[in-house]
């Protein structure tokens, strides 16, 4: 798999790049932002590891811009922060991104949080029933989500979590119950996470189809 490294700085790039090789991954580099977008678009890299603070344009704005365009719909973004506020957790978040590493790296913690994210999106033989309610589809094999025939592109959480919900409509998660089918106890994330993406699949399918059971957990009610 091809993994996209975006930093300005080089010793970064270089030790990152190091264990990445050595645990089998294609390495693609960048040292800014508009650097990134160009590698991306001509390597279309499985994973995209982007450092928030570079020149040119901010792994924020990267972020946005990728998830704007259909061609990464299946990419997954890894936001490199030395930003350890909510605030800027949650904008990566609501940008499409899929993890956050803080700094100082620590390449062991990368490589498995990596390895987390790609084990969580291989479907299983279960998952790849398309689910089909009423002119909602959602077809995991593809990752592809259409309403009243027009695709909607969701970032990969978005989609996994519409995906758990929908595939057992009118059943009520947890919100630890999500957490952990959907993010996976290797991925720390915070406790408005989910709050965060549920708005975002709402918005863009412009439908109120996940319903918030309060004191307990969410329901797909569509």
């Amino acid at each position: 798999m091809k993994i996209l490294i975006a930093d300005d700085e080089p010793d970064i790039i270089e030790i990152i790049s190091f264990h990445l090789q050595k645990a089998g991954f294609d390495v693609i580099t960048a040292s800014d932002g508009s650097e990134a977008i160009e590698k991306a678009k001509l390597h279309t890299p499985d994973c995209i590891i982007l450092d928030i603070m570079m020149p040119k344009r901010t792994g924020f704005e990267v972020c946005e811009y990728l998830r704007s365009n259909p061609q990464f719909d299946k990419t997954l973004i890894v936001l490199l922060t030395a930003l350890n506020d909510e605030a800027s957790h949650i904008k990566g978040l609501e940008l499409g991104g899929d993890d956050f590493v803080s700094k100082p790296i620590s390449p062991k913690v990368l490589l498995s949080r990596i390895t987390a994210l790609f084990r969580r999106i291989q479907p299983t033989s279960a998952e790849n029933k398309i689910v089909q309610i009423k002119d909602l589809s959602i077809d995991p094999a593809q990752y592809k989500t259409t309403l009243n025939g027009v695709t909607h592109a969701l970032a990969k959480k978005e989609f996994e979590l519409l995906y758990l919900l929908a595939a057992q409509a009118g059943r009520v998660f947890l919100r630890n119950e999500i957490l952990s089918q959907v993010w996976g106890n290797d991925v720390i994330v915070g406790d408005r996470t989910i709050d965060v993406h549920i708005r975002k699949i709402r918005s863009k399918l412009g439908i109120d189809c996940i319903t918030t059971v309060k004191g307990v957990g969410y329901k797909f009610d569509y």
